[in-house]
């Protein structure tokens, strides 16, 4: 296995200071409310994660897993801990493959911040696109499972999952726009005309409205956990960003590997792979594979697509980096990510011009 691609299998530290916890009111806390649990417990933080700081408890008996708001001054609507718990619960009781969810807690006076727990699953994390660990058909196994998996979710139906009130329905992609417009200049830190373009041209440019389903928000490959030994999708993670919305945000975000350009971000691009070599479909056969699975028309207007997700992901990096600059990002080095977020949004705007903006 190549060293990059170890780095990213679950990696554990030991938690960092600005992140401690109490173990001991941790305890107490899972042997109240988690049925069978046993300790003495260990506690270690996943290396990651971004937003919500999330640690391994591990016992003689059983892996869990905690995830819980940062400590510090959070942006508006983010780090909703409850609401990821509330969907994964959804899902898990739906049949998609998510941690079973155990325990929510939302006293603040057990461990400073709000957190739940959940199961622990066994698996494989591919932050590097062309996972080079794998065989071209293993490879082409996992993509097809990633695929199969999202229309798994694009078919629940997520009011008789009990989620009817979980986001509003109709003009996803502008309330998206407006959404991530706002938190990019609530964390600016430079000025990046390219951004300044896509913020004004984006909502003039809006798609046909389409269906109104469950979505990830954040549906990639690092958040995909692998099964240790098939090359199947053995749990969804990260459900922070999950909505309602247009089904067709999830894919063409997922799909971004595809098109987005190597910012020097650790997963790599597939713009430039020989993708046939590799098993990789191409992202035309990849979106029209989801298309047939779900039975909705060929996807038109690539080019808003590619335009909105990579701004959007531009508009997520620079939240990373005012975290930083607050204090209370929770992965080491996030103040080096303000780097990325101008190619993000010079090609973002690239592909916009390729859609029609002037």
């Amino acid at each position: 296995m190549s060293e990059p691609a170890r780095k990213y299998l679950g990696q554990t530290v030991e938690v960092k200071p600005a992140h401690r916890i109490d173990e001991a009111r941790l305890a107490q806390f899972l042997g109240d409310v988690v049925p069978g649990y046993q300790g003495p417990l260990q506690v270690r933080q996943f290396e990651g994660g971004q937003s919500n700081p999330t640690y391994l408890l591990t016992t003689p008996e059983a892996k869990y897993v905690l995830r819980r708001k940062p400590p510090g001054v959070l942006l508006k609507s983010a780090h909703a801990v409850d609401r990821e718990f509330r969907v994964m619960r959804a899902m898990f009781e739906a049949g998609l493959p998510v941690p079973e969810p155990l325990a929510l807690c939302e006293d603040d006076t057990v461990l400073g911040t709000a957190f739940y727990v959940m199961r622990h699953v066994e698996g494989r994390v591919f932050l590097i696109s062309a996972m080079p660990d794998l065989d071209p058909a293993e490879r082409a196994a996992v993509y097809d499972s990633a695929n199969a998996t999202l229309a798994r979710l694009h078919a629940i139906d997520h009011v008789a999952a009990g989620l009817e009130d979980f986001g509003r329905a109709g003009n996803y992609f502008g309330r998206q726009i407006g959404r991530w417009s706002q938190q990019y200049e609530a964390s600016r830190t430079a000025d990046i005309p390219a951004m300044d373009r896509l913020i004004e041209w984006l909502p003039k440019a809006l798609p046909p409205e389409g269906p109104t389903t469950l979505i990830h928000g954040d549906y990639s490959f690092h958040n995909l956990l692998v099964h240790p030994t098939r090359p199947q999708v053995a749990a969804v993670l990260d459900w922070e960003l999950s909505t309602t919305g247009d089904p067709i945000g999830d894919l063409t975000y997922h799909a971004m590997e595809w098109y987005r350009p190597d910012d020097g971000d650790s997963r790599g691009s597939l713009r430039e792979l020989d993708l046939p070599a590799l098993g990789i479909p191409s992202l035309e056969a990849y979106v029209a594979t989801y298309c047939e699975r779900v039975g909705r028309p060929p996807l038109e207007n690539l080019g808003f697509y590619k335009a909105y997700n990579l701004f959007r992901v531009a508009a997520i990096v620079q939240g990373i980096v005012g975290r930083a600059r607050e204090g209370n990002a929770a992965a080491a080095g996030a103040a080096e990510q303000e780097r990325r977020v101008r190619p993000l949004a010079e090609a973002a705007w690239a592909y916009a011009r390729e859609a029609g903006a002037v």
